[in-house]
């Protein structure tokens, strides 16, 4: 019967306390187990019959269902109970006498195949486990994979070429056939815009809407209104009727006959509209004679009511001027009279400050030309050249201490007299004239300009065929400007400029390059001196022009105007003024800019003087800073004129004014 291999078998399950942690199994003839656990397959000489069991226990396991059908409850709850649950009817499980360890050990020896008995607890009952089932625990205990035709360790595959390639994957460029439109998706969408055309395909139209609305809706239809796209908008309540309009009003309220009389002496529009009265009942009560005429200025109010909503923005006015740097911080600049110069007996029309800031020179309609020292006003100099002196210029250069003033209708070069002896025999070499011949122009025969020596006076007359408005040195001191440039050294003039789009009214040359600028009435024309043509043209927009002056750097140009008006041109930005300044209620009569501060002055014949800050920055993306300082007054109108000339000195931030109550002033910080 096979006992000796059951004894066999249980000496190895002593061995080992476990009846599957031996590697060698063996079943002979008899129905003994036997299998080797070498990764292979079920012994090829197992029998037939074994094979179907270990099948049919295989899935009768998980296709039957428990007997006790107590749940999840745990089972320590039956440990002092006769029964271990119940069964599908309610009937109860009764517990199985449970076999000693002689019963045991005997069975063992009896039965070959008991050690794969195994004892369910929750159904009180023994289940034996199949070969595939044992062999399973025992690669479990080994820490194999349950299935032997699992490989844990799979030799690695690799699916990609790496041949030619710098990366796993490709990392070529896209090819250019898939940025190409597909030809059958314009095909179908031919397709679609033809069965659209012909009708073939029909969209659902969009609904319309009534184009029209309730002209005064309740506030219900708010939303109506705002999905019409209008806003909502409450019509116009009337006034509410009071105690006046009461049929039986207080005593207080009814008028006397008085007060009724008087309201016939009244204007119509300040009449009252209703005057109270009194009924006993209201059937006493006689029909509203205005009734149609308020219900048709009532709708004529509806009609006319304006439908649009204009929303009122709240601005503060102060948040709209510009922001301005304090004066504090633009110091110096002259707002006090320091000094008076007196000594003219008629209005002084002309002031030029020297080079160095030691000497100025002013002219006046009393026929004299006038030479101070700026720091003690004492008169150096008085010239009487017997006319009306319009215009004086001092050389800007500091050896050559020449005059250049506008006398009636000539120009008078006049040495100065002032500096050491070497610059005024430099200065009489200069204003030494030969008898020269008639000069005459390369265009005409007539000469422009005649040079005569003066008859009384160590200086020079230009003899203009017209009337000298303007006089201006160039910044080298070799060339000045009257109507035409006039070459002082060599005794020559020049008329580059024949045609001019109106009058000259004045005259000045660039600061720092060869450029000429022109003033008529309306426009500021710019010259190239080199190449003799024209090369911006400035429109002031301006009634007409009365001064110039151009700034130190040369890029910027004031203009003033016979009606009050100041502008700023800024020739890189445009040929239109930059800023257009109405400060003066009279006429401008001069406008100058500082040398070295950034500051420009103008004076007018409403005996004011204005003072501005103008800073001009290296930065072309920066535009000037133009800031009002101060207003300069202190001169008399006389005969309706007042402060006629202003100008800057040359190195302090002093303004000096000559002004027609024959009085110059000089303005410090």
């Amino acid at each position: 019967m096979g006992h000796s291999d059951g004894e066999h078998d249980r000496d190895d399950l002593s061995a080992d306390e476990s009846p599957w942690s031996d590697g060698v199994w063996s079943e002979d003839d008899e129905g003994s187990l036997s299998f080797e656990d070498s990764g292979e397959g079920s012994d090829a000489e197992s029998d037939e019959g074994e094979e179907e069991a270990a099948e049919e226990s295989d899935s009768s396991e998980d296709e039957v269902a428990p007997r006790n059908t107590v749940g999840d409850v745990p089972l320590e709850w039956y440990k002092n109970e006769e029964h271990i649950g119940y069964d599908i009817s309610g009937r109860k499980i009764k517990k199985r006498d449970r076999e000693g360890r002689i019963e045991a050990y005997l069975k063992n020896a009896d039965d070959a195949k008991n050690w794969r008995k195994i004892y369910d607890e929750y159904n009180d009952e023994e289940v034996q486990i199949t070969k595939e089932e044992a062999k399973i625990i025992s690669r479990l205990l080994k820490g194999k994979t349950p299935h032997t035709n699992v490989d844990p360790y799979p030799d690695y595959v690799d699916w990609f070429e790496y041949e030619d390639k710098g990366h796993p994957l490709s990392s070529a460029p896209e090819p250019k056939r898939r940025f190409v439109p597909s030809k059958w998706e314009q095909k179908k969408v031919v397709k679609l815009v033809r069965a659209i055309r012909n009708g073939w395909i029909k969209f659902d139209k969009p609904k319309e809407e009534p184009n029209f609305y309730l002209l005064w809706g309740d506030e219900t239809d708010t939303a109506d209104n705002k999905r019409q796209g209008l806003s909502y908008i409450p019509a116009p309540k009337p006034k509410l009727p009071g105690h006046e309009e009461s049929y039986n009003p207080s005593i207080e309220y009814i008028p006397t006959q008085e007060e009724i009389d008087s309201y016939q002496l009244m204007y119509e529009e300040d009449r009252p509209k209703f005057i109270p009265r009194r009924f006993e009942c209201l059937r006493s009560v006689p029909a509203y004679e205005k009734a149609l005429r308020e219900g048709f200025d009532r709708c004529l109010d509806l009609y006319l009511c304006p439908r649009t909503r204009k929303k009122r923005i709240n601005i503060d006015p102060e948040s709209l001027k510009p922001k301005l740097p304090s004066k504090k911080d633009l110091r110096p600049y002259p707002k006090t009279c320091y000094l008076e110069f007196k000594g003219h007996s008629g209005p002084v029309k002309s002031l030029s400050v020297e080079i160095t800031g030691q000497w100025i020179a002013s002219g006046s309609s009393d026929g004299t030309i006038r030479v101070w020292e700026v720091e003690t006003g004492r008169c150096l100099k008085v010239w009487n050249v017997g006319g009306d002196v319009r215009r004086i210029a001092w050389n800007p250069s500091p050896d050559r201490p020449i005059l250049a003033a506008i006398v009636d209708h000539d120009l008078l070069l006049l040495n100065a007299e002032v500096g050491s002896e070497e610059m005024q025999m430099r200065a009489k070499e200069l204003l030494r004239i030969d008898e020269l011949a008639p000069e005459n122009d390369a265009d005409d025969k007539k000469p422009a300009v005649k040079w005569v020596k003066h008859e009384t006076l160590d200086g020079i007359t230009l003899i203009h065929h017209k009337a000298v408005s303007n006089v201006d040195w160039h910044f080298k001191g070799d060339y000045f400007t009257t109507v035409v440039p006039t070459h002082l050294s060599k005794k020559h003039s020049h008329h580059p400029f024949r045609k001019l789009p109106g009058l000259a009214v004045a005259a000045a040359f660039h600061p720092s390059q060869k450029m000429f600028f022109v003033a008529t009435k309306k426009f500021v024309q710019v010259y190239d001196l080199e190449k003799s043509m024209l090369v911006k043209k400035l429109e002031s927009g301006l009634r007409e022009i009365s001064s110039i002056s151009i700034h130190p750097g040369g890029d910027n140009v004031i203009v003033g105007s016979k009606d009050g008006k100041l502008c700023w041109f800024d020739t890189d930005l445009s040929t239109r003024p930059y800023k257009t300044l109405k400060t003066h209620s009279k006429d401008i009569t001069s406008v100058t800019f500082h040398r070295k501060y950034p500051l420009f002055a103008s004076s007018s014949e409403d005996c004011t003087a204005y003072v501005f800050h103008g800073m001009v920055y290296s930065d072309l993306n920066q535009n000037p800073l133009i800031v009002p300082l101060e207003i300069l007054r202190g001169h008399s109108s006389s005969d309706g004129r007042g402060v006629l000339d202003c100008k800057f000195h040359p190195k302090q931030p002093w303004l000096f004014t000559a002004g027609a109550d024959s009085i110059i002033r000089l303005y410090c910080d």
